[in-house]
């Protein structure tokens, strides 16, 4: 069955560096546009960052242009999330899907702490 699993998050401080992992199973990777979302405490989850299939062209919200690079790696099947100048308004559960997404595609998700 489909299977995201993200990894990666953590506690860092404001300024700070993170690197999220996808790694996606149980359908074909190579062939889906994928995104990374979040979902902060109260708050509808929002998209943060999108790349096509072929890695060749990406897109993100404008709160985070400019300090988060999306990647992939189809032959690892994995989406990846660089995540610089981490601000405290990032704090949020962070989870990777097609994009658009899938009901039948949401994991887990992994927490991201921005905090002083």
């Amino acid at each position: 069955q489909v299977q995201l699993v993200e990894s990666g998050g953590g506690l860092v401080q404001p300024g700070g560096s993170l690197r999220l992992s996808c790694a996606a199973s149980g359908f074909t990777f190579s062939n889906y546009d994928m995104g990374w979302f979040r979902q902060a405490p109260g708050k509808e989850r929002e998209f943060v960052a999108g790349i096509r299939w072929s890695g060749g062209r990406t897109s993100y919200a404008d709160s985070v242009k400019g300090r988060f690079t999306i990647s992939r790696d189809n032959a690892r099947n994995t989406v990846y999330l660089q995540m610089n100048s981490l601000k405290p308004e990032d704090t949020a559960v962070y989870y990777c899907n097609a994009n658009p997404p899938r009901a039948r595609f949401w994991g887990q998700g992994t927490q991201v702490t921005v905090s002083s």
